[in-house]
């Protein structure tokens, strides 16, 4: 039986990989770890089918390790210790740890002595936040490495790699005339791309000439939906049609894709996450109970598990799908990051600094500094921005009830500064 595409045309030096610059290009950190055989343990990061796996594969065949792969789902603290306790050469073993956040933390745990004493150098996989899903003792003995999805220069690349180089494509007279469904169709997962190309070869007979437009490659995908996710890869594009249910104020969309989620076996823990972070990002002070109701969703769903936890699941997406939204608080501190990034030279004005010696408040720190508490209504104005950037506005109230009422305070503050 032959291998799938995406199987066959696994680059076999790291020269070959395509992708992940960011980490892997010339003098980065991480190539010349791999190239001078001292390869950290890691967690790799990143979407599906971006060649986590790859990369593992290829450090292992770079560095002349021996090379153990196990997969979170299926393996155990028994195939852990078994594979910990094979005799290694002359530099310890890469054991490569697929979907490494479905082990619970005992699991993982097990792993701590073997990567502390240098008896294996781990290599764990995961689409999950490290910081939420892998354990804070094992996640502090590892570098974190972050995958990003391919973007056109690198999914266009695969494609042409595919075609001019697999044993199987070059038997087909086949021809690239339009890259864009490919591109759009994959979203930026190299398997999915890799997949959908082969599907489109094979659904013509051997000796066809084969000429791959975006209209091809549409039809072709509509036929074959069933066979393109049934690995499961439509996670991310579920919970993006999840997200945008609630965003959208639709809860019926919202109860749909999150029955999909549960059907499809998904954490529910992750669906709770999932909605505490829009909760403040696409709701937020347009109503502030939104965050408490979903911050309370994801502690109960934590406590009671699953199956009793999709009526809490769902409790929280209608109410939160039915919740006046604004963006505001998200945008304000994104607007916020950009400008502490272009202006981290500036002084704190010297009203602003604190003064715990003798000599700090000789030369000025905390003076002309106004405690707003001694002033009626406990406010009084006062510039608490550096000099250079006074009245720079960064958060605007979107238009709702609650927001109106703070911009309305606001103006009663600060309308001669900031234009509120």
């Amino acid at each position: 039986m032959t291998a799938p595409l995406a199987e066959r045309l696994r680059p076999k030096k790291l020269d070959d990989y395509i992708g992940q610059e960011h980490i892997l290009g010339k003098n980065k950190p991480l190539r010349k770890a791999i190239e001078a055989n001292l390869v950290p343990s890691m967690i790799l990061w990143g979407p599906p089918g971006t060649g986590k796996t790859t990369l593992a594969l290829l450090i292992a065949e770079t560095t002349k390790r021996q090379f153990h792969q196990l997969n979170a789902v299926s393996s155990g603290v028994k195939e852990l210790r078994e594979v910990i306790s094979k005799p290694s050469g002359l530099f310890p073993p890469i054991v490569f740890i697929d979907e490494i956040h479905r082990y619970n933390k005992s699991q993982q745990d097990s792993l701590l002595a073997a990567v502390e004493k240098g008896k294996i150098t781990l290599i764990g996989a995961t689409t999950e936040n490290p910081s939420f899903e892998i354990n804070g003792a094992v996640l502090s003995r590892c570098q974190v490495y972050v995958l990003e999805s391919f973007g056109e220069k690198e999914l266009k690349e695969l494609t042409d790699r595919a075609v001019r180089e697999d044993v199987e494509l070059q038997k087909r007279d086949i021809k690239v005339e339009s890259y864009e469904a490919l591109m759009r169709l994959s979203g930026g997962d190299g398997r999915k791309l890799l997949n959908l190309l082969e599907i489109i070869t094979f659904s013509f007979p051997p000796d066809t000439p084969i000429v791959i437009t975006d209209e091809l490659v549409e039809e072709v995908a509509q036929r074959n939906i069933a066979r393109y996710d049934k690995s499961g890869e439509q996670h991310y594009d579920i919970i993006s049609a999840f997200i945008k249910s609630l965003r959208g104020s639709d809860p019926n969309a919202a109860l749909y894709w999150m029955a999909r989620m549960i059907v499809a076996g998904e954490d529910v823990e992750f669906i709770a996450r999932r909605m505490l972070i829009l909760a403040s990002e696409d709701i937020g002070n347009a109503n502030p109970t939104a965050v408490i109701m979903a911050n309370n969703c994801m502690q109960a769903v934590k406590t009671i598990g699953y199956p009793e936890s999709r009526i809490i699941l769902s409790q929280t997406a209608i109410y939160l799908a039915t919740s006046p939204k604004s963006n505001a608080s998200y945008m304000a501190i994104e607007n916020a990051i950009a400008l502490a990034e272009k202006t981290s030279h500036l002084p704190v004005p010297l009203a602003l600094r604190n003064a715990p010696t003798k000599l700090m408040k000789q030369i000025g720190y905390g003076k002309n500094y106004k405690y707003a508490h001694d002033f009626e209504g406990n406010f009084t104005k006062l510039n608490l921005l550096p000099d250079d950037l006074k009245g720079t506005k960064l958060y605007e109230p979107s238009n709702n009830a609650r927001e109106n009422e703070i911009r309305r305070q606001l103006q009663a503050w600060w309308a001669e500064w900031y234009g509120y």
